[in-house]
């Protein structure tokens, strides 16, 4: 019977070589998140209570527009990096490939009708 221990087992494999880069991406987008969230959140709370008219003149503006843009295309960034972190850890196979695609579009086309649906208040 053959022992292998575990430093055997792993050589050769390699690195994914993609940790150091997809770490540094999720520390970028935390700061930009902290930076962007809570000026949303003030932005956001201006206009809860006002009428519809009064809420599209607001977003109308560059400033708000662009802010909550942003916000949204960061969010849903950072949260795909998250997930496909998660899944990559905890989900195996077919189904972690399946899982990761799945996730990313539904990450991306998030982010694409939340800056879609801003554009057009927007504009």
């Amino acid at each position: 019977m053959r022992f292998m221990t575990d430093r055997k087992r792993a050589e050769g494999t390699g690195s994914a070589k993609s940790g150091t880069m997809h770490h540094w991406n999720m520390m970028v987008s935390s700061v930009a998140l902290v930076v962007l969230l809570p000026v949303f959140v003030f932005q956001f709370g201006a206009t809860l209570g006002g009428s519809y008219e009064e809420v599209i003149a607001y977003y109308s503006r560059p400033v708000p527009a662009t802010i909550a843009a942003l916000t949204m295309l960061v969010t849903f960034y950072h949260f795909r990096g998250g997930v496909q972190t998660l899944l990559e850890d905890y989900v195996h196979g077919f189904t972690r490939k399946a899982l990761i695609i799945a996730m990313i579009c539904l990450s991306y086309g998030a982010a694409a009708f939340g800056v879609f649906a801003v554009l057009r208040i927007a504009l």
